[in-house]
């Protein structure tokens, strides 16, 4: 998935228009917006497995969820993999392999085996059980790498280069964001406006950069008259995009990870890290880091509304509420539910 320049590829194509009459509300799962999708042929309804459509409910009266771990696999990951693997599909590829830290690998495990497609994921040391659990419960061979989930990423592209199998990588492969931008699709349909805040974690940017692309087809076709401001949350102690920030860097400086409990983020050095910073420079992103104490009070506070989700999740709602804390609470605010709680293990 790479160029001969050694860049990321990226997609090129002239999406129509936002129009209503173009989404087919006949299906009831995010390929209803295929039409601002460049897919070439119907391998997706072997596919997909009713993904999307998320609810966005009130938390309270200043924020609203999108329940995105409402997903076959249980995060939103589902968005992006349903997408690739029909792209993969319709390739006729047979074999694939990955690097995740979990729920990645858990969708892009589900898709392929859906479609006789078989799958290989490597996930770092530390990474739930539960998620490593699923992996091969659909049907993958999950193989654990010692180590940060960098090295993790660096030994699954080692087989890559040595064997020749297919990189089925959510952030390499410019598809899966073809998938996450329906996040912001939805939410524009559902609502009908766009929220003012977006609060969006950031790791290796899969959500960010789906995000960043639904608003700018939206904006373009005139729909929202102005970008909303976006939000980036980073663990404090993984946060290479908000010291980038800080310094007005066009590209960030790899830095050791330590660990936290918002595995899902914990990405030291991110492939499209400069492409990520064009978007955050070009419409005024924010950014924000978490406090690692107070990741598992604001999961509790979050479970005692009726909504239990995983680690990193709740890593989002309190960086949400630090950032109230230092820049003042914002009228209105999404903020993901990115993974149910049932996926983590951690004390």
């Amino acid at each position: 998935m790479k160029c001969d320049c050694g860049g990321l590829w990226k997609i090129e194509c002239q999406v129509p228009k936002y129009d209503p009459a173009l989404i087919d509300k006949n299906t009831w799962s995010l390929f209803r917006y295929r039409k601002f999708m460049p897919l070439a042929d119907e391998t997706w309804r072997q596919v997909t497995l009713g993904e999307g459509m998320t609810p966005i409910i009130p938390y309270d009266k200043h924020t609203l969820f999108k329940m995105d771990y409402f997903m076959p696999t249980l995060s939103f990951k589902d968005r992006g993999a349903a997408v690739l693997v029909s792209y993969i599909k319709s390739l006729g590829i047979k074999s694939v392999v990955q690097d995740s830290s979990g729920n990645a690998g858990n969708s892009v495990a589900a898709y392929c085996n859906r479609v006789g497609i078989e799958c290989e994921i490597f996930v770092p040391e530390g990474t739930s059980d539960k998620k490593i659990r699923m992996i091969e419960a659909h049907g993958a061979k999950a193989n654990i790498v010692p180590g940060s989930r960098d090295h993790c990423a660096e030994v699954c592209w080692e087989k890559v280069e040595r064997e020749g199998v297919y990189y089925a990588n959510h952030v390499y492969n410019p598809f899966f964001y073809e998938g996450t931008k329906t996040y912001i699709y939805e939410t524009y349909e559902q609502l009908g406006r766009m929220p003012e805040h977006i609060f969006v974690p950031l790791g290796n940017g899969t959500l960010f950069i789906g995000v960043m692309k639904g608003l700018e087809e939206l904006l373009a076709s005139g729909v929202i008259e102005r970008m909303p401001q976006v939000i980036i949350v980073q663990s404090e102690f993984c946060q290479p995009f908000v010291k980038a920030m800080e310094n007005g860097d066009k590209d960030i400086t790899a830095a050791p990870v330590a660990p936290t409990m918002a595995e899902g983020i914990a990405i030291g050095l991110p492939l499209r890290s400069a492409e990520i910073l064009e978007y955050i420079y070009r419409h005024k992103v924010r950014g924000i880091t978490i406090p690692e104490d107070r990741i598992l009070a604001a999961r509790e506070k979050i479970a005692r509304r009726g909504i239990y989700c995983e680690h990193t999740t709740a890593a989002v709602y309190a960086g949400y509420e630090h950032y109230c804390e230092k820049y003042g609470q914002p009228q209105e605010a999404l903020i993901s539910m990115c993974g149910a709680g049932l996926k983590s293990d951690h004390d």
